[in-house]
Order: C-alpha cells, then sequence, then structure tokens
C-alpha cells in the first residue's frame, strides 16, 4: 500500500497514477531529438493524464507553448494560472472572437469561409485574433487544400493576410501517415512535407510573412527532426506511448498507470459460473477477486475474459478476467496469486505490468482493435489522477471532488 493513500486522506477505489518524472524525461528526449522548441500537445484533458498538472510539468520543464482542441480545453488552462501561448487547433466558433484576443489565445484558421466569419466577428468586437494559417497537403480533415487547386488554394491562403481583425502569426500542417513504415505512406509523408514548404515559399515569395511554422508532430520530430520548422508538436510521445506498432522509440516512459484494488474475494466450485450472461463457468475450484474497475472507468468491455481478455497485476502476478466486465467492477482469476488479501493493490494496465504478463496500454489496444491513444484518453472524468514526482505525491485532481 502506498504511503500516501492514508496521509492524503485518499480513497482507494480505482485511480489513475501520473508519473510526472517520465512525463519530463520524455520531454527532454523529444527537445534533444528535435533540436529546437517543442509545442505540447494537450488537448483531450493531456490525452487523459490531466491538462493542468501536465502543462504546468512542461511548462517548467521548457515547453514552448501548449496545443488543445477547442476553445473550452484553452480556457480551462487560463483559468488554472497556464500562461504560455495556446493554440487551438480545431474549430472555435467565431462569435468567440473576443474571447479568443482577451485570453491571448491562437486560433487556427484552416478555409476561407472560417477566415471571413472569424474576421467579421473580431472586426464587430474591435479585436485582433492571433492566427496561424492550416494548410492540407493530405490529411483531408481541415485545411487550404494545396493537393487539388494549388493556385486556388494559395490565393485563398494570400486573402487571409488582409483580412481585417485576424493577425497571421504561424503557418502548419499535419501529417497522415508519418506513424508508418509501408513505402506508399513514407512516400506520400514525404510529399506532403514537399508540398508544404513549396506553399511556404510561395507565401514568402509573395509578401506574406509566414510566422511560426509547424509541421512535424509525435511520430515525424523524431524520424525526422530536419522538418522541425519553427518548432515541433510533441502529443503521444510526451505520455511515452509510441505512435504507432511499427514507429518505436525504446526512449520512452510510459506515464500513466491505472489502479485499483481487491475488494472481494470469493471460492469458485466446479460449475459455478461468474457476471452477466455466466459467460465464464468454473471447470475447477478458483480464487476470484473483484476489483473495483469497470468500464465506465474507461477499462474497455471488451477485455471481458477470453483468449484476449485482459490481464490485470496483483501481487506481482497476472491475473486474467473472468466473465464480463461491468459498468465498476470486474472479476479476476486469483488462483495463483500467493497471499492475496482484500484491499491489494490491483495494477489495471500501466509500465509494472509487461515483465509480468499483465497489460499495458499497447496491449489493451491491441486486444480491443484500437490504439494506444484511445485507451489512455479513455479513462473517465470519475477516476481521479494522482501525480508523483520522485515516487511521492505532489497533487491530486479529483474531479468528483472540484466545486
Amino acid at each position: 500500500m502506498n504511503s500516501y493513500h492514508n496521509k492524503y486522506g485518499f480513497e482507494r477505489h480505482c485511480w489513475a497514477e501520473i508519473d510526472l518524472d517520465a512525463l519530463r524525461d520524455n520531454f527532454a528526449y523529444v527537445r534533444q531529438v528535435a533540436g529546437g522548441p517543442v509545442c505540447a500537445v494537450v488537448k483531450a484533458d493531456a490525452y487523459g493524464h490531466g491538462a493542468v498538472a501536465v502543462a504546468r510539468a512542461l511548462h517548467q520543464a521548457g515547453a514552448a507553448s501548449f496545443a488543445v482542441s477547442c476553445l473550452s480545453e484553452a480556457r480551462h488552462l487560463r483559468r488554472h494560472g497556464v500562461t504560455l501561448p495556446i493554440i487551438v487547433l480545431g474549430y472555435t466558433d467565431p462569435r468567440f472572437a473576443r474571447d479568443l484576443a482577451h485570453q491571448g489565445i491562437t486560433q487556427a484558421v484552416f478555409s476561407p469561409e472560417y477566415a471571413a466569419a472569424l474576421s467579421a466577428a473580431a472586426a464587430e468586437a474591435g479585436v485582433s485574433v492571433a492566427c496561424h494559417l492550416k494548410v492540407d497537403t493530405g490529411m483531408g480533415r481541415l485545411g487550404f487544400g494545396v493537393r487539388g487547386d494549388f493556385d486556388r488554394a494559395l490565393a485563398q491562403l494570400k486573402a487571409c493576410y488582409g483580412l481585417p481583425g485576424l493577425s497571421i502569426t504561424g503557418v502548419f500542417q499535419h501529417f497522415a501517415a508519418a506513424d508508418s513504415d509501408d513505402a506508399g505512406d513514407i512516400a506520400f509523408t514525404e510529399a506532403q512535407q514537399a508540398l508544404f514548404e513549396r506553399t511556404l515559399q510561395a507565401l514568402r515569395q509573395a509578401g506574406c510573412p509566414t510566422g511560426v511554422v509547424h509541421s512535424a508532430n509525435s511520430a515525424a520530430q523524431l524520424r525526422h527532426p530536419e522538418w522541425r520548422g519553427s518548432m515541433t508538436r510533441a502529443g503521444i510521445v510526451l505520455y511515452g506511448l509510441d505512435p504507432s506498432p511499427e514507429v518505436r522509440f525504446p526512449a520512452l516512459k510510459p506515464v500513466m498507470s491505472l489502479k485499483t484494488v481487491v475488494t472481494h474475494l470469493n471460492r469458485l466450485h466446479p460449475g459455478e459460473s461468474v457476471s452477466y450472461g455466466r459467460t465464464y463457468t468454473a471447470d475447477r475450484e478458483r480464487l476470484t477477486a473483484t476489483v473495483a474497475v469497470g468500464y465506465a472507468d474507461g477499462y474497455p468491455r471488451r477485455l471481458s475474459g477470453s483468449d484476449a481478455g485482459g490481464v490485470m497485476l496483483v501481487r506481482g502476478c497476472p491475473a486474467p478476467v473472468l466473465g464480463r466486465v461491468c459498468m465498476d467492477q470486474t472479476v479476476l482469476d486469483v488462483t495463483d496469486v500467493p497471499g492475496v488479501a482484500m484491499g491489494d493493490e490491483v495494477t489495471v494496465f500501466g509500465p509494472a505490468g509487461a515483465a509480468a504478463g499483465a497489460d499495458t496500454a499497447d496491449t489493451i489496444a491491441q486486444k480491443t482493435g484500437t490504439i494506444n491513444y484511445e485507451v489512455v484518453c479513455g479513462i473517465s472524468r470519475r477516476v481521479p489522477r494522482i501525480y508523483l514526482q520522485g515516487g511521492a505525491l505532489v497533487e491530486i485532481w479529483n474531479d468528483l471532488e472540484e466545486g
């Protein structure tokens, strides 16, 4: 049992431990490889790790700026004292131009229609909104589409510089397949970068300053540091997870461990079943442990007991899931776990489980047919985040206790 639970009056139920030392080490590694300023991507509550505490730690570590997905995420950081530059990578309702300007938040501009709407709102409010132009070189999601009609898209980009209420301070793009080793994907990524550089050159030749240029995401900045531009954007790698199964960086240290406790032990006799639907029936006597984690906490129901079911870590031993994962509880097979007792700490996933054959974010992603991003982003708000530094607790963030 970790001593901080009693010291801080923290209830042992289900919680996520966030290793700030690992976070800072990952940031230092990225900055060293990239060789320049790093914008830390803290959207989606810092990929489930808690945006405020992560932003504070990365500010201290030397982050140049932060990137979020929406205005609400940016305002959340500002309310909690984050002063570094923030860029919204996605859509903001143009009617909130005043908020963007007054809170010093940079907005991505990705189409002539959006540029015109944001300009009109900013002019009406009497403010100037800092903007980064988003260039679509092949992602096909947001951006001025230079991959199609280049001259038309370039004209649209240049027109943004003359719009009232907009201050163009940067230009960026996003790669579609920089995390792939497929030869076709590698060629596509290189073509994206070449097209982006062509766009930048054309803007500069037209007298349009490009300001802060950022092109490389997590995978690209570590594979192609020469593409760093004015800065790079680091996302999943900050949290110690690889961008894809194909592209791995052994120096990264996973930051999150999801934990819970044994709440009940039960002796299961042959012929007795477990959990909803009676999908597991004991073939021999087994000892089971009920643990306080379920799909409402972000533990995927697809990890219900099977050959590809979940495996947690109990007293250093792997403990497979039996039967269906429930909303708030899951049953484990602890027959082979010596000395197991009510109140024992359980690692649901995390780096500690890898050597023992228990789950990590990567193995859960593989078993459930998704990516490690979704695993950590999916940890729900009701799960407190416990921040550790040097093995000691430095902060607790519990949404259910706030306010």
